[in-house]
């Protein structure tokens, strides 16, 4: 990095070493003889800053030079110092509070409150993240209130009115307004911008490719009048476009500095050159990229690998067999699954545990610890056992109910003054005074008609009929946001997860058993070998072995993002980061067939478009798999296939069960047990043929495939058969 003078965009491809720039860079410009207190350079986190101040004080202090007067700042600790240096031209006073996450959640609920509006359909959380949004996008309460094309958005417009004032009353700024008035207060017509880009004669940005608009007119602003800033990022990897990241600002870059000099990082000390060729070949798919070529200095490598399963359940067996291997033969190898949304970690974590494989589930909790999987389970222990307390707590303001801690307070005295559970106590006559009384008493009888309502059926349905009696995932899924999205991705898995386990016989209290036993997640560990994460948290991370499961259409790319090309292409741009985070190995998998919401069939899947835009010569389909990557023709549902498949471990499938091509018969192996191929009937699902016999006595399971229903296993003695 020679170049010291004028814009310059430093192009870093993945594993090239983005952050090494920056330290080296300082390093030298300090060795030219500029003033340490002259340069600024600017990341994202603390904890990026932190590894940056380390870096670059080491290379300083070995090369004998001075490193404290260098700044090395985030974005928002740079505007605070900014703004309270330079507070009265904005006629904001220098003690000004910074307010929190959690001090604008309080805020937002405090001003739906004065606003008389019902925190039912105004959780406080999301609308603090709506503002947020509106913030990095630089428009005003007035802003949303006109592109408001309901009701519930202009509600938010309101709040946000009433939100901003209460800050200015309390003479508070949150994390948005950090960096809206440091701009405001640079575009005045004053001499503060001159005195601060002088102050900054080299400015330097980190992961430019994440700057939302505040951001990059702030470092527009900064660099005004020296034009000596560097940027440094990777436009293939801005994934953040729903935290209000506007992709496409290292090619405005070019646009605002015209003269900009473009350096390319190509050297990549990560990957093998045939996961680089196979990435870069994806995301040439995706239009305005500036562009760029890795090298690989650890050579060609072995071909990408992909496997496609029947359905989720196998998919999860290949990789943990093949994780199994990978960690049998190498205790120190570090190895990932990643995959679209957190709700699909489910089926690795229940096999990983069962092969005694140690895990981490990175950037999220273990899906049975998810807070709203917890909420589930406690509705369903309440209406076998409505004295627990515990669940009583968790269920009763889930959806909020408008009880407060005050009300709950309230009955926790009454129980704890005559010894009852909390549930009798809401049941006596009038458990607290006012019109919480009524809310208390709507929660009983919503409990109590869920009991009747719920007796004789299946856990699968029980959980589906709570989540919509209780309205819990509706109010989830209008939450508009993508933690929200995520969160009901999770309660329709749980559905999954339980019509999966009562077809291989599991009882409701054996689930529910398994659901408290798994729900305590594993410490942070460096030693565990297993990482299992959503594709945004594994950015900036590494791995020797990487699986990227779920490559399907709807999944990946998700199915919010099918309708914009810009969405299709940030989904790219996620695959991409996916399949650069492999050193040495990379594998790619799908399920012809998804359980969705526990549906008695299995929906079938399109291939991922992603999949036919890697070169066939660079990936090579796993013995086992049922076609190969290219191959994009539509599956039918079948219910003989789809079903019986689904609790089928692929050890199982493969010694007794051959599956054709699409539209060829599938073929049963003969079995020495009599029962096979026997014709029977059941009560609710008909006349089937009996497939598989496992175990013996009274506990003996067969599976048994119906007409109508597909392949269902049942535990014999309960299973009310009669020959047919």
């Amino acid at each position: 990095m020679l170049t010291t003078e004028g814009p310059v965009l430093v192009l870093a491809g993945a594993g090239t070493g983005k952050t090494r720039v920056i330290t080296y860079r300082v390093a030298y410009l300090i060795e030219k003889g500029v003033p340490g207190d002259a340069i600024l350079a600017v990341t994202f986190t603390n904890k990026a800053a932190e590894v940056m101040k380390r870096r670059i004080h080491q290379l300083l202090r070995a090369a004998g030079h001075d490193p404290s007067g260098v700044w090395i700042s985030t974005f928002h600790s740079f505007c605070a110092r900014l703004l309270r240096r330079e507070a009265h031209h904005l006629d904001l006073p220098h003690d000004f509070t910074i307010f929190d996450d959690g001090d604008q959640t309080a805020i937002v609920k405090l001003a739906i409150e004065q606003l008389g509006l019902s925190d039912r359909d105004l959780t406080p959380r999301a609308v603090r993240e709506q503002i947020s949004d509106a913030k990095n996008r630089k428009m005003t309460a007035d802003d949303l209130e006109a592109a408001a094309f309901d009701q519930t958005r202009r509600k938010v417009a309101q709040v946000f009115r009433a939100y901003d004032d209460i800050l200015r009353k309390a003479s508070g700024l949150d994390f948005d307004d950090l960096l809206l008035r440091a701009v405001e207060l640079l575009r005045n017509p004053n001499d503060v911008l001159s005195v601060w880009s002088s102050r900054c004669q080299y400015l330097m940005v980190d992961e430019f490719q994440d700057t939302n608009p505040v951001q990059e007119e702030l470092v527009r602003l900064l660099a005004s009048s020296r034009r000596n800033v560097c940027v440094v990022g990777d436009e293939d990897q801005s994934i953040y476009t729903w935290r209000g990241v506007d992709a496409g600002s290292l090619k405005r870059f070019t646009d605002d500095f015209r003269t900009a000099k473009v350096i390319r990082l190509e050297e990549n000390y990560r990957s093998t050159q045939t996961i680089l060729d196979a990435a870069a070949a994806v995301v040439a798919h995706n239009t305005n990229r500036l562009g760029k070529r890795l090298q690989a200095t650890l050579g060609a490598g072995h071909s990408l690998r992909f496997f496609e399963a029947p359905d989720a359940t196998s998919e999860a067996g290949f990789i943990c067999g093949q994780l199994s291997s990978l960690v049998r033969r190498d205790l120190n190898a570090r190895l990932a699954v990643l995959y679209r949304t957190g709700a699909q970690s489910r089926p690795f974590e229940e096999l990983l545990r069962r092969l005694g494989i140690r895990y981490r589930v990175v950037g999220g909790f273990s899906f049975y610890e998810r807070e709203e999987v917890r909420n589930v389970i406690a509705y369903v222990r309440l209406l076998f056992h409505p004295q627990d307390d515990v669940a009583f707590l968790r269920a009763l303001n889930v959806p909020p109910r408008g009880i407060g801690t005050a009300t709950v307070a309230a009955i926790q005295a009454r129980a704890k003054g005559t010894g009852k559970p909390l549930w009798n106590v809401i049941g006596a006559p009038e458990p607290v005074s006012g019109r919480k009384a009524g809310a208390l008493q709507a929660f009983r009888m919503l409990i109590e008609g869920l009991q009747n309502e719920c007796r004789g059926l299946a856990p699968a349905q029980m959980i589906k009929r709570v989540l919509d009696q209780t309205g819990y995932l509706a109010w989830v899924q209008q939450q508009d946001n993508l933690q929200s999205t995520s969160r009901a991705e999770n309660l329709l898995e749980l559905v999954n997860a339980v019509a999966e386990a009562t077809e291989q016989g599991q009882t409701l209290e054996e689930i529910l058993d398994q659901a408290a036993l798994t729900s305590d997640a594993d410490a942070y560990d460096e030693t565990i070998p297993v990482s299992l994460m959503t594709l945004h948290s594994a950015k900036g991370l590494e791995f020797d072995a990487v699986f990227i499961a779920g490559l399907e259409e709807g999944l990946l790319p998700h199915g919010r993002s099918l309708d914009r090309a810009g969405d299709i292409e940030e989904e790219r741009r996620l695959f991409y980061v996916g399949m650069t985070r492999a050193k040495q190995s990379l594998a790619l998998s799908r399920a012809i067939y998804r359980r969705i919401y526990g549906e008695e069939r299995l929906r079938a899947s399109l291939p991922s478009r992603f999949l036919a835009e890697i070169p066939g010569e660079l990936i090579e389909m796993v013995p086992g798999s049922i076609s190969g990557p290219g191959e994009t023709r539509r599956y039918e549902p079948d219910p003989d296939f789809s079903n019986y498949s689904s609790h089928r471990s692929p050890a199982r499938s493969a010694s007794r069960t051959s599956y054709g091509r699409p539209g060829q018969t599938r073929a049963v192996r003969p079995s020495s047990n009599p029962l096979v191929g026997m014709r029977v009937r059941h009560p609710k699902y008909g006349v089937g043929t009996i497939l598989e016999v496992e175990g013996e006595g009274e506990d003996r399971k067969l599976t048994v495939s119906f007409q109508d229903y597909g392949a269902k296993k049942l535990v014999e003695r309960y299973a009310n058969l009669r020959l047919a």
